[in-house]
Formats: C-alpha cells, sequence, structure tokens
C-alpha cells in the first residue's frame, strides 16, 4: 500500500523467522532488540517524534502479521509508549485531556490482557463497580478523573494477579508487547483456527510496529472495517462499519454498535470519497474482495492494513463469477477461488417459512444459514455440550476471541451488540457458521442465564432458530428444507429458469466449468438402487464401491449370523442358497439404477464383531442363567460355543475379507453367480482393493492378478498408523490434535507423508508392471478436498465417495486441474 502511494502510517515489520526462533528456543534472537531500536530510530525520524519523550511523544500498535489470514485469533496492543507523563503531556498537547486519558485507559487494559494475560471478566468487574460509582453507563461517558480511577483499577489487578510491579518503562512495554505477540501464534484459539483452516502450525507470526493514528482524538475522528462487496451475500457495492471517536478494536470487538459505510458516506462525504477510491484502487490490485481497516484522525483518512477479505461461501462463487464477467480473472482462476467445502456448505438446509413461525428479534444478518439449537450463554459449555452430541446456539453480548472454541463447537452464533465486521461476524463467515449479530432488541444477561426480548423471557436450554440470511430469530425449532443450490444439484431446479438465483446460476457455471476440465472421474459409494440413484443426479459416472456386507445388515443380518456359526458345510450351503436371490435382485436393482455406467462391486467383507452378537452380553446371559439356575436352550447354547470360539481381541486385523472367502469360497462363488446374472455379461473386470501396507508395496506382485487397483484408504490408514479410528477418535486423537501434534485428523484428510507414500509406491509398482491398470480411490478421502489434489497429482483414474459429496468431488477434481497448472485457459 505504501509502494502505491495509500497513506499508511509508517512503520516496520519483525519477521517470522524471528518468531519462529522465539518459540523453538524460549528467548528472543540475537540482535533483534538492537534491530528494534534502530528501525524506531528511523520512524522517529520520518514522525519527527520521539519514543517515550512525554513532551514530543511517538505511541505505536504492535500487531501481529501471519501468513496466512488469522482475522481476530492473535494479539495487538495498541497506545505503546504512554505513560501518565505522556498523558499529561498529550492532554496539554491536544487540548483534550479525556482523548489523553482514555489513550492511557486503552493501553493499560490491552496490555494488561494480553501480556499479563489478565482474565478479561477481572477488568469487566472493575468497568462495572467504577462506571456505577461515577453514575455512568459506559466508559465513553467518564471523565478524566473516572478515567484515571479506572486505569489505576486495572493497574491493582495486575499487580494482583502478577506478583510483580505493573513496569512503568515504555521500552519494556514494547518488548514484552513483542513477545506476546510471538506468544499468541500458539494460543488456544490460534491453535483452533489453524486446525479449522488446516494452515501449518510451523509457520510463526510477523509483527508489525506501525506508528498510531488516532480514531478516538476528536469528533471527526474514528475507526472502521470496510469491504470491497457485501462478504456476507456476494453483492456489488461497499459494505462495512464505521465508530466515531473510537480506535480499531473498538469495530471488531462490537462493544458498541456502529454506523454503516453508506451513512459514514452521507455524513462525511469528503473523507467517503477518498475512501471509495483506495477501495478501489485494493480491488484492482488484488483482483479480488479487500478487507480494509481504516482511521480517521481530524478529518485525515489513514489505511491501516488490507487482506483478500473472508466471506461466505454464497459470496466466494458470486464475487468469483462477477470478477470474471468484469474481465478481472479468467474462469480457472474463479474456479480456484471457490472450494468443495464451500459447496458443501451451500447444500445445508434453509428455514420452511410456510409454516406458522414466532419470530422474537432481528439483528443484523452477518453469516448466512439456518441454526437450530439450544441457548447457551458460556463457550466451554457450548463446546462440552456440541461434544455430547447437543446442538447450540452460542449466545453472547459480543464476541471475542477467547469464545472461539464455543463458536466452532456451535451451530450458530447471536449477539446483542455488533455489527457486519464486528469478531462474531467476521470469524462466522470464515467458518461458514450462521450469525445474526447487533441484535439491540434482545437484551443479555450471561450471568442469569438467560435473555430477554421484549416481554419475553428465554433461557439457558430454550430452543432457538436464528436465520443468518434475514438476521430474524425464532423461538423454538423451525422446520428446515432443502437449499436452492440442493435443488438444482438434484435437478430440481434448472439453472437457466427464471427462478433460478444468481448463486444457482453462478454454481452452475464453475461446477460446469470443473467438469470440463477435471480428469479424475468422480464415482459414488452406494449399496443399494437409492443411493445410487441419487448419486447418479448428482453427476456421479460410475459406483466406485458397492458394499455387500451392507446389503446384509438389518433384517438380513441374521444370514451371516447363521453363514458364520454353521456347525457344518451342508448348513453352510443351506444359508448361501437362501442369500443368492436377495443378492441378485440387489445387483439388479443397482445396475438398473447405473444405465450402463461402471459398478465396482466389493464381495463380502464383513468384520464379524458387526454382524455377530457381543462376548461379552453373551458371557452374562449364560452367566445369570447359571447363577438363577435356570435351564439354557440348545440354540443359546451353541451360539455362545460359536461366538466364544471365533472371538477376535481386533476383529480389524481378523477374518474377513478375503479371509473368509478362502474359508468359506462358496459364498464369494455364490455373489459372483448373482452379479453375472445380474447383469448377463461373463466378460467384467477383476481387482483387488488395496487396504494393507503389504498390499501396497507388493502392488508389482498383485498386479498380474488384477484389472484395476481400489484403493480403500479408511483401512490403509487404520493399519499404517496400527489404530482403530472407533476407539482413538474419542480418546487420544483429539489431544494430538489440541498439541498440534499431527495438522489434522487422518481420517479425514489423507496422511499424504504417510499413507501417501504406499499409495505413490503401489501406483508406480502396478503400472511399471501393467501401464494401463485402472486405479481409483474409494474411501472417504474420495471426497476430501485436499486429497482430492492429492489424487489428482498422483494420476489415479476415479476417486468415489458418499452420494452427497459427489458434486464436491466434480468441483475439487476441476480445482485440482487449474490450481496445479495442469490445464490451460
Amino acid at each position: 500500500m505504501v509502494k502505491i502511494g495509500l497513506p499508511v502510517p509508517p512503520g516496520f515489520t519483525i519477521t517470522t523467522q524471528a518468531c519462529r526462533s522465539f518459540l523453538s528456543s524460549g528467548t528472543i534472537p540475537a540482535g533483534l532488540y538492537d534491530q528494534v531500536d534502530a528501525s524506531l530510530a528511523e520512524l522517529e525520524k520520518i514522525t519527527g517524534k520521539e519514543f517515550g519523550n512525554p513532551k514530543n511523544p511517538l505511541l505505536v500498535s504492535v500487531r501481529s502479521g501471519a501468513k496466512f489470514s488469522m482475522p481476530g485469533m492473535m494479539e495487538t496492543v495498541l497506545n505503546v509508549g504512554i505513560t501518565p507523563a505522556v498523558a499529561e503531556s498529550l492532554a496539554t498537547l491536544s487540548g483534550d485531556p479525556i482523548f489523553a486519558w482514555e489513550t492511557y485507559r486503552r493501553f493499560i487494559d490491552m496490555y494488561g490482557r494480553t501480556v499479563s494475560e489478565v482474565p478479561p471478566a477481572e477488568f469487566r468487574k472493575i468497568e462495572q463497580r467504577v462506571l456505577a460509582s461515577h453514575g455512568v453507563e459506559t466508559i465513553q461517558e467518564l471523565d478524566v478523573d473516572g478515567l484515571k480511577v479506572l486505569s489505576d483499577a486495572y493497574i491493582k489487578e495486575n499487580e494482583a494477579l502478577t506478583g510483580k510491579p505493573f513496569p512503568t518503562d515504555p521500552r519494556e512495554h514494547r518488548r514484552k508487547s513483542i513477545e506476546a505477540v510471538f506468544h499468541s501464534w500458539n494460543s488456544e484459539r490460534a491453535q483452533i483456527y489453524r486446525r479449522r483452516e488446516r494452515i501449518p502450525s510451523d509457520l510463526g507470526t510477523a509483527v508489525n510496529i506501525q506508528s498510531m493514528v488516532f480514531g478516538n482524538l476528536s469528533d471527526d475522528s474514528g475507526t472502521g472495517v470496510a469491504f470491497t462487496r457485501n462478504p456476507a451475500t456476494g453483492e456489488i457495492g461497499n459494505y462495512g462499519d464505521y465508530l466515531e471517536r473510537a480506535q480499531g478494536e473498538d469495530v471488531v470487538a462490537g462493544i458498541r454498535t456502529p454506523i454503516s459505510l453508506s451513512a459514514f458516506g452521507d455524513k462525511y462525504p469528503k473523507v467517503y470519497g477518498e475512501l471509495d477510491k483506495t477501495m478501489s484502487l485494493l480491488e484492482g490490485h488484488y483482483r479480488d474482495l479487500c478487507d480494509i481497516e481504516f482511521t480517521v484522525e481530524k478529518g485525515k483518512l489513514w489505511i491501516l492494513q488490507t487482506r483478500v477479505g473472508k466471506r461466505t461461501a454464497e459470496a466466494a462463487f458470486r464475487i468469483a463469477t462477477q470478477l470474471i464477467d468484469e474481465g478481472k480473472i479468467t474462469i480457472d482462476e474463479a474456479l480456484a477461488r471457490t472450494s468443495g467445502d464451500q459447496l458443501s456448505q451451500l447444500m445445508f438446509p434453509q428455514f420452511d417459512l410456510s409454516l406458522p413461525t414466532q419470530e422474537i428479534a432481528r439483528g443484523i444478518p452477518a453469516s448466512p444459514g439456518a441454526a437450530v439449537g439450544e441457548v447457551v450463554f458460556d463457550s466451554r459449555r457450548a463446546f462440552e455440550m456440541a461434544k455430547n452430541g447437543k446442538k447450540v446456539i452460542l449466545v453472547r453480548k459480543e464476541t471475542s476471541p477467547d469464545d472461539l472454541v464455543g463458536m466452532v463447537a456451535a451451530e450458530g452464533i447471536l449477539t446483542s451488540r455488533g455489527g457486519k465486521t464486528s469478531h462474531a461476524a467476521v470469524v462466522a463467515r470464515g467458518m461458514g457458521k450462521t450469525a445474526v449479530c447487533g441484535t439491540e432488541s434482545i437484551s443479555v444477561d450471561e450471568r442469569a442465564l438467560l435473555f430477554t426480548a421484549g416481554g419475553l423471557t428465554v433461557y439457558e436450554g430454550e430452543i432457538i432458530s436464528i436465520d443468518g440470511a434475514s438476521g430474524i430469530v425464532y423461538l423454538g425449532a423451525v422446520p428446515v428444507i432443502a437449499s436452492a443450490v440442493t435443488s438444482y444439484l438434484e435437478g430440481r431446479l434448472s439453472a437457466e429458469s427464471t427462478s433460478a438465483s444468481a448463486l444457482v446460476k453462478a454454481v452452475d457455471r464453475l461446477l460446469t466449468h470443473a467438469d470440463s476440465v477435471r480428469r479424475l472421474q468422480v464415482r459414488a459409494n452406494a449399496d443399494t438402487p437409492e443411493d445410487a440413484i441419487r448419486a447418479r443426479i448428482l453427476g456421479a459416472e460410475g459406483i466406485g464401491l458397492c458394499r455387500t456386507e451392507h446389503m446384509f445388515l438389518g433384517p438380513r443380518r441374521a444370514y451371516v449370523e447363521r453363514l458364520v456359526l454353521a456347525e457344518n458345510e451342508k448348513v453352510q450351503r443351506g444359508v448361501i442358497a437362501e442369500m443368492e436371490p436377495l443378492q441378485r435382485a440387489d445387483f439388479v436393482g443397482i445396475m438398473m439404477a447405473m444405465s450402463g455406467h461402471p459398478v465396482t462391486v466389493r464381495l463380502l467383507d464383513p468384520a464379524l464383531h458387526e454382524f455377530l452378537p457381543p462376548l461379552a452380553e453373551l458371557t452374562a446371559k449364560m452367566a445369570r442363567a447359571e447363577a438363577l439356575g435356570e435351564e439354557v436352550s440348545a440354540r443359546d447354547k451353541s451360539i455362545f460355543d460359536a461366538v466364544n470360539r471365533m472371538h477376535e481381541s481386533n476383529p480389524m486385523l481378523g477374518l474377513r475379507g478375503v479371509r473368509l472367502g478362502i474359508l468359506i469360497p462358496e459364498l464369494y462363488k455364490m455373489q459372483v453367480r448373482a452379479l453375472v446374472h445380474a447383469d448377463m455379461d461373463v466378460d467384467f473386470p477383476i481387482g483387488t482393493m488395496i487396504e494393507t501396507p503389504r498390499a501396497a508395496i507388493t502392488a508389482d506382485r498383485l498386479v498380474s492378478y488384477a484389472d484395476f487397483f481400489s484403493f480403500g484408504t479408511n483401512d490403509l490408514t487404520q493399519l499404517t498408523w496400527a489404530f482403530s479410528r472407533d476407539d482413538v477418535e474419542s480418546t487420544f486423537l483429539p489431544r494430538y490434535l489440541d498439541l498440534e501434534l499431527i495438522p489434522f485428523n487422518p481420517f479425514e484428510s489423507l496422511d499424504q507423508a504417510g499413507v501417501g507414500i504406499l499409495l505413490q509406491t503401489a501406483v508406480d509398482h502396478a503400472r511399471r508392471v501393467k501401464p494401463d491398470i485402472k486405479l481409483g480411490v474409494c474411501g472417504e478421502h474420495g471426497g476430501d478436498p485436499l486429497s482430492i489434489h492429492y489424487f489428482n497429482n498422483l494420476g489415479l483414474d476415479y476417486v468415489s465417495c458418499s452420494p452427497y459429496r459427489v458434486p464436491v468431488a466434480r468441483l475439487e477434481s476441476g480445482r485440482a486441474m487449474v490450481t496445479q497448472g495442469a490445464h490451460n485457459n
């Protein structure tokens, strides 16, 4: 921004390298503070002010600056360099003692929370006492004496909690603020955000030290956040908030409700005109939606920072296609700027408003979606309730970065304060969470665990519904219906129809382009004709995995149980004969649904513990009968003996897959007969699942017996990591993720450094022997965006996923081509 001539307060940057060194060693890199002093001396020359000099003071902000935008996740300290002596001088120089002491109060507040780690709630208690004693309701109403009293009370609380005197040297303030920003890279909220956004944990953050400009200096001063387009809907036009007589954190904190950017333009047309030109310049430079923080000091505009703006899924698709039409980006670039995760969000349901509803409040529609859940007022409690399977709506006066754990867990967020650019709004949009902010008609009492809306009181635990597109809050659970995007994807709404929205048209345009450029075929995992039909409607080009064991769950479970527990081969053959017509009918239904598209059928692969009665349950039943002297039937005794004989300590590694087929060969013969009779074609390819590490590393030997390989990455991941998904996801895996020992759940996204090497080995070995062999993936990773890019790069032929992930896989397969440079527009 400096290079293109924008009014940016001067400053300098400490690099991420310094942060990484500090976090790894625990000490500041040698010579860093000498460099900071030298850079500060240059800043003093530029500004004509001196850091720490009460007669001509230079104040600075100390901010984070990571490689990837993480809004609100790390720390900032404003007004560094102010002391009581500097505040007295500022009062004289500005002619406004309230401005000077409010600036001092704000520094003590931010330093205490950020550097000394004073719990914000403790400072808020102090504020309530001081405000009450001075007979006012807000800090903005305090006089100079009140601000001094409040600042002194902050300092006493700081000293009480740290056990140390509050430092008075501004150079120490600067050093400690830098270190606090470094430390904030590993704060809980930053780790949660990185894990959600899959940002590497070893990048570290830069520190930006920038001379202060003051939005709280006068009535014609203020601070704001502006977006060059609406980040919630994608609509064209400037969008944002402005707070008069405020500093930067006030807007995002949501403590006061700001005025809109259009109202700011009406009141300050000259400054708004400058801002409007700046916004156009920045969007033209970045060729994308820009998020801009600015301050007005006595009528002069200053641009503090800019970044490519976070946006909702709807905005992402609409803005991408708008920029194509404006000639700013190509359609390949537009496709790259959307994602499968965003498309998935657009498939979420919406409220059905054709039925009676009880509207209780209206706020600012901050992040679209339809969320229903129990009211919860505490972030930690929201997290615990969600972990126990409950759907919750987090209700707060305003959110802060410390609320992130609850925001991630909640279905939606409702606040009584804040605007479209408040912390709650920005973070919710980035996460695809429903949010309604600035709902001033409700009064939130977080201590009493209730909020009021008019004459209605809503207590914690009651159900509410919030609509992030309209800003409406409803009492009770409002039914939901399919979104317009889902209706389009399922063929119930044409993108060419007059009723199709701009969003549907944008999705259709980019998904059609993705289909035209992708190399990977997209198939579906489907075990029933109904699933197969749904998959075809959603664009699947075949079935990549038909799990025949799923056909014998539910009422048919008894067939597998009888087969495994059969006393002899004759009984087994009888059970198999009963299974064959059922199996043939299943195959006929699926083949008809797929209308000639390829169907990959996996022969029976039952984990026995899923089909047999639990041994512990049978043992207890037998013991109880013996203790009570009851007679045990011959059948129950036979079942107990068989289950006891076949019990496996680890069914994952037991009698399943081809092992069962070898022990009971008639079983697989029956399935092949059923398949041949259903398809009437005896010339179909025969392949193998690659689900064990040994299969992967001996692929060059297996390939001689197979026409294709299908990688079962779920089991391959379990066997490579040597743990069971069912066990670890509820025990130690969450702790591994909390400590960032692993960057993400390896069952959600492929472990490229481990499991990926096995896939690469198998692909290389197989194609060296048989270059034209078909290779595909049928685990859940087949629908994961990051994994799809890896599979595309690996040269696989297809991915297979659940039917509802098919559109996501189609989009990501296209994105994989354009982002890896494999397609030239």
